[in-house]
């Protein structure tokens, strides 16, 4: 499976400020290679990992990403740098304080191509699917939701985290010619609630 490339996830970090999307009193650790927190029992990920996640992801120019779990936004900030401004993000999260912090830090960190979504009964966003790409910042239980495999365009590709590890899923275009899946282990997120 193809990944977004070194340079291009090198330029966004350094475009995108992850102080901007932590809380006032957690910006002194804004350096720490570590998930810090955001409020509500979730946090902001850590750094190596959301660059692990997003090298997998393999984000192109104008792609339709959903961001599943967007938290403070920082995640759907550097999508939205890596797929410009032709692509878009559909950012959700189920905490409303939470979307809208999320919102807030992205309309400050430039991000314009992101919309944000209180996440509802069902998961994802199926009503603006097809995504060319999912990420997913919160843990599934056992499985790989099958409802947001069905929210990709053939072709697209999910990251998500499945109990403690991390799986990257590639859908072909041919319905019949099962998903190209492959698993990194040991990780650790909050849990997917759906």
């Amino acid at each position: 499976m193809e990944s977004t490339d070194d340079a291009r996830l090198n330029a966004a970090f350094a475009r995108i400020n992850r102080g901007i999307f932590l809380p006032a009193d957690e910006r002194r650790m804004v350096d720490y290679d570590g998930p810090l927190p955001i409020g509500f029992g979730q946090t902001n990920s850590q750094p190596t990992t959301v660059r692990r996640m997003l090298r997998w992801l393999d984000l192109h120019l104008g792609q339709r990403v959903l961001d599943l779990g967007s938290g403070s936004g920082w995640t759907s900030a550097l999508i939205a740098d890596l797929i410009g401004e032709k692509g878009k993000v559909f950012a959700v999260e189920r905490i409303p304080a939470l979307c809208q912090f999320g919102q807030d830090n992205c309309r400050r960190a430039g991000a314009t191509n992101v919309q944000f979504f209180q996440a509802g009964e069902t998961l994802g966003l199926p009503g603006h699917a097809p995504f060319d790409r999912i990420l997913v910042s919160a843990a599934a239980h056992g499985e790989i939701p099958q409802s947001l495999v069905e929210q990709l365009t053939g072709e697209g590709k999910m990251v998500i985290p499945v109990d403690s590890s991390v799986f990257e899923l590639l859908k072909s275009e041919d319905p019949a010619l099962p998903l190209q899946i492959r698993e990194h282990i040991g990780y650790a997120f909050v849990p997917l609630i759906y």
